[in-house]
């Protein structure tokens, strides 16, 4: 769609007012372009091996997390409950460190290990986020689980969480499906 519009604009010599109109409408799309929402602008083409370094970035991920207990369902009730500063010194030390990157990307300009620039899109907020939030929050408190370590705990051998994970992809889908009548 986005190729058509394109083509409609180089096409056709539009003047004033149908200019701005068509300006106005291409705008729109592109806004709410699935493109637009999560973008990844590399050029560079892979053997299908290379997917084996993210592959074992998550496996020790997801070693991390059970080392750390923060797949551990008692760990979270903890910091839900306000029982104990484990969780929120995790999450906290997680923020720091990336806040220091980003502005140690940023300032330096630093690039991928293939030498494309990294880039960061402004966003801005919306009272969805709010909502989406406090639901994010209550299914993370009710089932002990946030999308991260999911598959850490199922690999850890709670299988019932695969319920959990099946809402999460279930919840994806419906918000796909209605996010047009959603508040942005």
């Amino acid at each position: 769609m986005m190729e058509q519009l394109k083509n409609e604009i180089t096409d056709i010599n539009y003047t004033g007012e149908q200019e701005t109109k068509l300006m106005k409408r291409n705008t729109a799309i592109e806004m709410s372009s699935p493109e637009i929402a999560c973008s990844n602008d590399s050029e560079l083409s892979h053997p299908w091996w290379h997917n084996f370094k993210y592959a074992f970035t998550g496996l020790l991920f997801g070693i991390i997390f059970v080392k750390a207990e923060i797949i551990s369902w008692f760990r979270i009730q903890e910091m839900f409950r306000l029982q104990s500063f484990h969780m929120y010194g995790i999450i906290g030390s997680a923020i720091i460190v990336g806040a220091i990157s980003v502005w140690i990307i940023k300032k330096f300009k630093i690039k991928t290990i293939y030498g494309e620039p990294i880039s960061f899109a402004k966003k801005s907020f919306h009272k969805g986020q709010i909502y989406g939030g406090l639901l994010f929050g209550l299914g993370w408190a009710v089932t002990g689980a946030c999308p991260g370590p999911l598959f850490a705990q199922i690999g850890n051998g709670a299988t019932v969480i695969a319920v959990t994970l099946l809402s999460a992809i279930a919840g994806t889908w419906v918000y796909g499906k209605f996010k047009d009548q959603l508040p942005h």
